[in-house]
């Protein structure tokens, strides 16, 4: 055996070689910060933790009002299976920056370190960091401009598609378990998930090789509708589960609704699909109808639920 042996491989994700290297499928690019004088968009970016590089690219939506206007604020975590992607991707920022314009939200986009390279939990600590970062700013202990003018901190949503779903439900959860942790002037309102990647009772191999400190799908952090007692502790009173009706995981999003209606959460859930259509297809064809109408039911989420 040689160093350029392949000893694990996830197609379309990475390969693993002998000596250690990890080769992703692939590579995004990086989209530069806009101030878009059509839709009246604005990005940033800000180093939260600097050793470990978590950062977040705020969007901030056309001010139409005082200069003091609110917004509801939406921390927003990508998907790309905990291994590819990233929050700077044009992918992303164009996605980003029309939910911003089109749903009129204040969109906080986490920056966090992607596996196997970082194993799980790094992609939740990063994340959790992002969300205590908001919640000092929430709390007057920080000092971001956009967000202490402009955040709507009673009217607070979390939200991913695929991975960035899970790690959405596990930022809630963390918040639930311990909610005192953000303070009294954050009010976590809801999450929407988009095509969510959660484990079943299949094993998985990204999660168990990027995942070795319990590579079971049984983890809580992963498959969530098995553990109904930590459901029924969520503590949002609104929740949007989002499947396509041609999503090769389109029955996990399912299976979460299901466990939800019967742990004895409190909330309220609903479910939309989308018929005919495949993983993520909105950012794909995000000028496609069915991706417009996808757009429209996030907005009235956000901007309903109060």
């Amino acid at each position: 055996m040689d160093s350029k042996e392949i000893i694990y491989d996830v197609p379309m994700f990475f390969k693993v070689y002998k000596d250690g290297r990890v080769e992703k499928y692939r590579k995004h690019d990086f989209a530069p910060l806009s101030d878009n004088p059509i839709t009246g968009v604005r990005s940033k970016d800000i180093v939260i933790v600097t050793e470990n590089n978590v950062t977040v690219r705020l969007y901030l939506p056309k001010i139409t009002q005082n200069d003091d206007q609110k917004f509801p604020l939406l921390v927003y975590f990508h998907g790309g299976g905990f291994v590819i992607e990233s929050a700077f991707s044009t992918y992303y920022d164009s996605y980003l920056h029309s939910l911003a314009a089109e749903t009129n939200v204040l969109v906080v986009s986490v920056e966090y370190r992607l596996a196997p390279e970082h194993k799980i939990p790094a992609c939740y600590d990063d994340s959790w960091a992002a969300v205590k970062w908001v919640s000092q700013q929430a709390n007057q202990q920080g000092t971001e401009t956009w967000l202490k003018s402009h955040a709507d901190f009673s009217r607070v949503f979390l939200s991913g598609d695929s991975a960035g779903a899970n790690i959405a439900h596990n930022m809630m959860m963390r918040a639930s378990v311990d909610e005192d942790k953000l303070g009294d002037s954050l009010r976590l309102v809801g999450m929407a998930l988009v095509h969510p990647y959660f484990g079943s009772n299949n094993p998985d191999r990204i999660w168990s090789y990027c995942c070795p400190e319990n590579p079971k799908t049984d983890d809580p952090r992963f498959n969530p509708a098995a553990h109904p007692s930590l459901l029924s502790k969520l503590v949002c009173s609104k929740i949007l589960i989002c499947t396509g009706g041609k999503d090769f995981i389109r029955d996990r999003g399912w299976t979460y609704y299901q466990a939800l209606k019967k742990c004895g959460w409190k909330g309220e859930v609903e479910i939309k699909e989308t018929e005919g259509e495949e993983h993520v297809f909105h950012l794909v064809k995000p000028t496609c109808e069915k991706a417009k109408a996808l757009m429209k039911w996030l907005a009235n989420f956000f901007q309903q639920s109060t």
